[in-house]
């Protein structure tokens, strides 16, 4: 078997390992990085060069700078300036679509899209509108805007490094701006003018009660004298009940004590907060003698007993409107009680949490977390809570200490949505970190350091000055991503060496032969972009690339524009919820189906390719 069948049988079961999605795309690189070694397509010594090389390094450094710009308080500036746009939906998306191209220009368009998704997301709420109208725009203004620098989006980087590789000479800073923002001003007023329209309107989730339909199952039960439950702790209540009824806060004399903090044993007369619908109640009445309410300690008690039959009512079958009302307003109260926070938050994509249940996650006696509800495409999961397997961009209802609420999410790998606090950075930090940044990129444009020594340099100045703590630095490499170039450029490489390139450019060439350059062009862009919505965008570059280098040779032009082509349209994701990470991320929020995407992307894909072209033949000549 020749090495260029070897390598294209390695390849496609790659793809195909990406697109089942059962494995996380960095071990399906891993793997194929060590397949593509013990047969020989990849020198042993060389196997692990990819994890030095200056696109790695570079994509680490521009994580650890795009932290920073959050931890000074650059990001929290200007979202706090974007919730006074006014009521108008037009308006709304221009500026939250605009704010984030413009930071994914200069930071990761991911960590742009993090920044700016509660603040959407609060938005929406204020106004009463559906966040899903705002989102997907939001998502995909994120990856527009990294069209436009070296540093935006990591397909740009892997495009110049390669290029360096080919000519001795990379791409700089703004080497990709004219084309990208040519690009990016274009799918803005495509989005803007029409394209928003194109969204889905999902009803009912523009807040947490809506979407969670928490005033439902937010009970009060008491610990009475005839109560099996009295002497329990309450791991004997979960043991007994054989099921995870999260118990949030427990409530004896005047003092409330979040759950995870109670290490005592029930007693009569103590109250308990819990996340139960009619199915578990019964279980609490019947195994643990736990009855529903308070006991009453004033002449109100028959208005009190009533309010516990309306609550009930409301979680058996809704109830009226009113009686809901009060009770979605006790419910509140209820979930506020002093230490205790109730957040919303997304799983990322590169979360610990996806495929394991909240039992083997341990939530509670790792995180301190109470796992309230889960929604998943716009709806309330139904089913036991200790049976759900997590997904990316499962938006999850947790209660936890205030303290340590924000560390326990990062560690977990969630997304904060509508309740984070805009805090502003320190001044001094602001000035330190925008200022270590322009003197970077300044090196860059002077040719006094390559990209990814400038950066580096940067980042690690960043941390000497205090402008980001070092535990969060390390928290800001996304591994899997840095796992996947590391792989994955050694195995780009083999296509190269192989003559496996070679031999898909001939074939193309045969093709169109008879066809003018910028027809070859247009077939690159749409095989590029339908790659780069089946598999991570920064793969689908590294395997784009000695292609389109194969087809530069094969019609004697020019390498820029080919390379340019790649590069423009790796960053097209904008069919599927799983092209790039971006999109995941607002698919559990705005409650979006996978149908959803093309609806939008596909209108947009198409602008961005005849505006992108055009543009880079006049920019980039054969």
């Amino acid at each position: 078997m020749s090495d260029s069948t070897q390598v294209f049988l390695i390849i496609g079961l790659t793809l195909a390992a990406f697109i089942w999605g059962r494995f996380r795309y960095d071990l399906v690189a891993l793997a194929a990085l060590l397949v593509s070694t013990m047969v020989g397509l990849v020198p042993a010594n060389e196997a692990f060069l990819g994890f030095g090389h200056p696109a790695v390094i570079t994509v680490v450094a521009v994580l650890v700078l795009s932290r920073g710009f959050e931890r000074s308080g650059l990001v929290d500036v200007i979202a706090e300036q974007t919730l006074k746009v006014g009521e108008q939906l037009v308006w709304q998306v221009l500026v939250l679509t605009g704010t984030v191209l413009v930071l994914s220009a200069v930071m990761n368009n991911v960590g742009a899209l993090a920044l700016m998704l509660p603040v959407a997301m609060r938005m929406a709420r204020k106004h009463e509108r559906s966040p899903s109208l705002l989102l997907m725009p939001l998502a995909f203004g994120s990856l527009l805007g990294g069209l436009t620098t070296l540093i935006g989006t990591p397909p740009n980087i892997i495009i110049s490094s390669y290029r360096a590789s080919q000519t001795g000479e990379a791409f700089g800073m703004f080497a990709f701006s004219p084309v990208g923002i040519g690009v990016a001003l274009a799918g803005l007023a495509f989005i803007v003018l029409l394209g928003w329209r194109l969204s889905p309107q999902r009803e009912g989730q523009s807040s947490a009660d809506e979407l969670f339909d928490t005033a439902n199952y937010l009970v009060e039960v008491r610990v009475g004298e005839d109560s099996k439950a009295q002497g329990w702790t309450l791991r004997d209540l979960h043991s007994e009940l054989e099921e995870t009824v999260p118990v949030l806060a427990v409530v004896r004399g005047e003092t409330r004590h979040a759950a995870h903090d109670f290490m005592g044993n029930l007693k009569e007369g103590d109250i308990l907060l819990l996340e139960a619908g009619p199915d578990e109640m019964k279980l609490l009445e019947d195994k643990a003698g736990l009855h529903l309410g308070a006991e009453p300690d004033d002449a109100n008690e028959d208005d009190d007993e009533n309010d516990v039959e309306e609550s009930a009512a409301a979680s058996d079958d809704k109830g009226s409107s009113n009686a809901k009302a009060e009770t979605e307003k006790e419910s509140k109260q209820q979930l506020d009680p002093e230490g205790l926070q109730l957040v919303e938050a997304v799983i990322r994509n590169d979360s610990m949490m996806i495929n394991r249940t909240v039992t083997q996650l341990r939530l509670l006696n790792q995180h301190g977390l109470h796992l309230v509800a889960v929604a998943r495409d716009g709806a309330r999961l139904k089913q036991r809570l200790r049976d759900i397997r997590f997904r990316a961009g499962d938006v999850l209802l947790l209660q936890g200490d205030e303290g340590g609420l924000g560390e326990s999410l990062a560690t977990l790998g969630c997304l904060p949505l509508a309740s984070r606090n805009l805090t502003i950075g320190q001044p001094r930090m602001l000035a330190l970190s925008l200022g270590i940044f322009a003197l970077a990129i300044a090196a860059m444009l002077l040719d006094w350091l390559p990209a990814a020594v400038a950066l580096s340099t940067a980042a690690l100045a960043s941390l000497l000055v205090g402008v980001l703590p070092l535990r969060e630095a390390y928290q800001a490499i996304d591994g899997p991503v840095i796992v996947l170039l590391g792989a994955m450029l050694p195995v780009g490489h083999a296509l190269d060496s192989s003559g496996g390139a070679a031999l898909i450019a001939d074939q193309l060439l045969a093709m169109g032969s008879d066809w003018p350059v910028v027809a070859t062009l247009v077939g690159l862009f749409v095989l590029s972009m339908v790659l780069s919505n089946i598999i991570n965008n920064a793969a689908a570059a590294l395997l784009m690339a000695p292609i389109a280098a194969s087809l530069a040779e094969g019609f004697n032009a020019s390498l820029d524009p080919f390379l340019m082509t790649v590069a423009v349209s790796a960053s097209c994701a904008f069919l599927t919820p799983i092209g790039h990470q971006s999109n995941t991320l607002v698919m559990g929020p705005g409650g979006y189906r996978f149908s959803d995407y093309w609806k939008l992307g596909l209108p947009l894909s198409l602008v961005v390719m005849m505006t992108a072209i055009p543009m880079i033949l006049w920019v980039w000549p054969l």
